[in-house]
């Protein structure tokens, strides 16, 4: 569905995800070779200042849900980049 707020008139609340796989081949006489890069780029709905989205009701308790999993998927990834993490918090 599509909830208007102040910051946003026809805001979809929706995530995309976007996978890129490049890969390139190359042969020195007897051996092939293979490299792949991948880049992956995500955005999420969602993270906005509720002070300033004027949302009230349902809509503000559905943008409080969104970015409190907004800042549970940050502290996901930042486990997973830390390297030092014991614990990743997938819930």
């Amino acid at each position: 569905s599509v909830g208007a707020t102040l910051m946003n008139a026809g805001s979809s609340r929706s995530h995309s995800i976007f996978r890129i796989v490049v890969e390139c081949c190359s042969t020195d006489g007897q051996n092939e070779h293979i490299r792949v890069g991948k880049l992956n780029l995500v955005d999420l709905a969602g993270s906005e200042r509720q002070s300033k989205t004027g949302a009230t009701g349902e809509r503000l308790k559905e943008a409080t849900k969104i970015n409190l999993s907004l800042s549970a998927l940050g502290n996901v990834i930042s486990a997973l980049v830390d390297g030092k993490s014991n614990h990743i918090p997938y819930r």
